[in-house]
């Protein structure tokens, strides 16, 4: 009933006034809340499709790990026994490739500082004077010297903007003292170290990962591993959505703890939904399976708790349809009742048709 006419209604009883009843009957019913014209459905976004079986690939389930990547994965440490003087980066921050990290302090940095910077000057006197007058070995000899303390110095880690910049400043440079630059652009996801800490060649004091990709370690059973194949597609089921990846290969060996083997998945990360030690569900494909009956899962909604869909009746009509679902496989999800092949429905557009159909029983306009 129109509440304007309900309301009116009301006035004329408690003013005296009689409602004839042909005027109940005479209020226009409600428009049909899924009949748009061309423009409506337009703006809603809708687009039918044709329902007919899917070639969907076959799937294995199993759980799996995030790990990170370990061939996107550098280890940051010094090449040679130093001091660690101050810090500058942190934990979790995006730092770049050549950005320094912390400043060491070494007494073998100083000593090829000052070798470099005698050699310099020694080979740069040479040179002036010519090969025509000095003897070729003397002249071999300086050249050597300096390229060898060049080296060394890159050896422990400073690039040639620093020997560089060491060069221009001259002896009061020669302290020791560089800093440790990052290798390669990335996340810091381990520090371990303090300022004022004495650490030896070869310690790990930073991780760099490239967090763009990371992979998934799924857990299958022996048997089930061997019908994965590297380079097969994989889905990643996290945070409501789902991620599409990639079989990197398949672990030659059984655990001897859980007795499963070991699937590495590459994950495109660049949405940062995936970090390192998150547990998550894998859906690992396996080969084509029977064509079956199957919509894009946006076209399935939820009404009173029944899924459904919204089928074309023609001249901008729509009206849902109940339908019984059954797996969900690349997107797409698998109907066993409720729609026959041939049916068209809306694939795009769905969650719009829903929202009039709620607002209208609401009773809005």
């Amino acid at each position: 009933m129109n509440r304007t006419f309900f309301k009116r209604s009301l006035l004329g009883l408690a003013l005296g006034f009689s409602i004839p009843l042909g005027a109940w009957a005479q209020e226009p019913a409600p428009a049909d809340p899924l009949a748009l014209d061309a423009e409506a459905v337009k703006e809603a976004g809708i687009a039918v499709g044709v329902a007919a079986p899917q070639a969907l690939a076959e799937e294995l389930k199993a759980p799996g790990e995030v790990v990170v990547d370990a061939y996107s994965t550098v280890l940051v440490a010094p090449r040679v026994e130093a001091q660690v003087l101050s810090r500058k980066a942190r934990l979790g921050e995006v730092v770049k490739a050549g950005q320094p990290l912390l400043v060491l302090s070494s007494v073998q940095a100083a000593e090829t500082q000052g070798a470099l910077i005698v050699a310099e000057q020694d080979w740069r006197r040479i040179a002036s004077l010519g090969p025509q007058a000095v003897s070729a070995r003397r002249y071999n000899e300086a050249r050597v010297q300096r390229d060898q303390a060049r080296a060394k110095l890159r050896a422990y880690g400073l690039s040639d903007g620093q020997i560089g910049a060491l060069l221009r400043k001259g002896s009061a440079a020669a302290d020791g003292s560089f800093e440790l630059l990052a290798p390669v652009a990335g996340r810091i996801t381990t520090d371990a170290f303090l300022v004022g800490e004495r650490v030896e060649p070869g310690r790990t004091l930073f991780t760099l990962v490239q967090e763009d990709s990371v992979w998934v370690e799924a857990q299958l059973a022996p048997s089930d591993a061997e019908r994965v194949k590297p380079g097969g597609a994989a889905r990643i089921l996290v945070h409501g959505g789902e991620l599409p990846g990639k079989v990197v290969q398949r672990a030659h060996q059984t655990s001897e703890r859980t007795r499963t083997v070991s699937v590495r998945i590459a994950v495109d990360n660049r949405a940062d939904l995936l970090h390192p030690g998150e547990l998550v569900d894998a859906r690992l494909a396996i080969g084509d399976a029977a064509p079956a009956l199957a919509v894009p899962a946006e076209a399935v909604v939820l009404l009173q708790n029944q899924p459904s869909v919204f089928l074309d009746k023609g001249n901008g009509r729509f009206e849902p349809a109940a339908v019984e679902t059954g797996e969900s496989r690349d997107g797409w999800i698998v109907v066993t009742h409720g729609l026959k092949p041939g049916a068209r429905y809306v694939r795009k557009g769905a969650f719009a048709l829903k929202a009039r159909l709620l607002r209208s029983q609401l009773g809005e306009e």
